[in-house]
């Protein structure tokens, strides 16, 4: 069976201000890549054969740096919205871009997770299923819609968000369609697969499929959990091939400059150019490109904007300054 991707990647990233306001959220550097990049990476691992970016929020910023993908070892195409179509719609309207296939993986841009990816598709085909939703487990399902299974992993019931959820099961973000269900979403509506298409899809009797695995999973809608994304790629949480090779717990470029007696450790990030004076500490934090940590500092659990300059003696903690 051939395997065609979506990535969903074009919405505004409102909840990551500031750090959206000049690039797109998925292309905000989480263990020293674009975030797209691991699930790029992760989409190429299960054999998948091409994937479609599907832009709309400063789309222009995506191709310079993805190309044909070639180098990720898989083919790279590019659909844009110039107006906001929804989940559904922003489906349909990438689909265009397809080869033939048999399915189509479809990544929510948002996500990082430690799925088997390959034993969701195996599953799919076993199951004869017109979708496979991959979820996973939380402890507190009220912030998220949940799902109802019955007992062959059929799914039963979408819920929106209760206050005593009946289900602990939420969906997370990357689903399997058959190449036929992307073909009924009407072209060119405002479209929800969440609220339109999946219901939608049960009423009428359809095969819709819950794939469980309750490894590593991140949404990262928001700053905390991009530096917890990020933290745990480096320290090993979590594995993705996308993460550069590194030693220890934390990851350094090789043009910054770090002061002998200063501490970096926790999972940080150190990109390019950076200087870190003496007596400083970066815990657990990202520090962008050509920024300049002063001499008896604490940086934990933050993002420093590229090129900003952090005085002497500062304690930042939980914060995000530069942007």
């Amino acid at each position: 069976m051939s395997t065609s991707a979506i990535l969903l990647v074009g919405g505004m990233g409102t909840r990551l201000l500031p750090l959206t306001l000049k690039t797109p959220k998925p292309m905000l550097e989480v263990a020293g890549v674009p975030f797209t990049e691991h699930q790029i990476r992760k989409a190429a691992q299960a054999g998948i054969a091409e994937i479609v970016l599907a832009t709309s929020y400063k789309a222009e910023l995506f191709e310079p740096y993805f190309g044909d993908g070639k180098k990720f070892g898989i083919k790279i195409k590019y659909a844009v919205e110039t107006t906001a179509l929804g989940t559904g719609g922003g489906i349909k309207n990438a689909a265009n871009l397809l080869d033939p296939c048999d399915q189509v993986v479809i990544f929510n841009g948002d996500v990082l997770s430690g799925h088997d990816l390959a034993a969701q598709l195996k599953f799919h085909q076993q199951s004869n299923a017109d979708i496979t939703l991959y979820l996973t487990k939380v402890t507190d399902a009220r912030a998220y819609g949940c799902v109802e299974l019955v007992e062959d992993n059929q799914v039963k019931s979408f819920l929106e968000k209760m206050d005593k959820p009946i289900s602990n099961l939420i969906n997370a973000g990357c689903y399997v369609f058959n190449r036929k269900v992307i073909e009924q979403i009407p072209s060119n509506q405002v479209i929800s697969v969440e609220r339109d298409t999946f219901p939608n899809l049960l009423a009428t009797g359809s095969k819709v499929f819950g794939y469980l695995d309750t490894s590593y999973w991140l949404d990262i809608g928001n700053p905390a959990a991009l530096v917890k994304a990020s933290a745990d790629l480096i320290t090993g949480k979590i594995f993705s091939s996308a993460t550069p090779a590194h030693s220890g717990d934390h990851l350094v470029a090789a043009t910054a400059q770090i002061a002998s007696d200063a501490v970096i450790n926790n999972g940080s990030v150190i990109a390019g150019e950076v200087s870190v004076a003496s007596n400083s500490q970066i815990s657990g934090s990202i520090i962008g490109k050509g920024a300049k940590i002063g001499a008896n500092c604490k940086v934990i659990d933050s993002i420093i904007a590229p090129a900003a300059q952090i005085p002497a003696g500062m304690l930042v903690i939980s914060n995000y300054l530069g942007f």
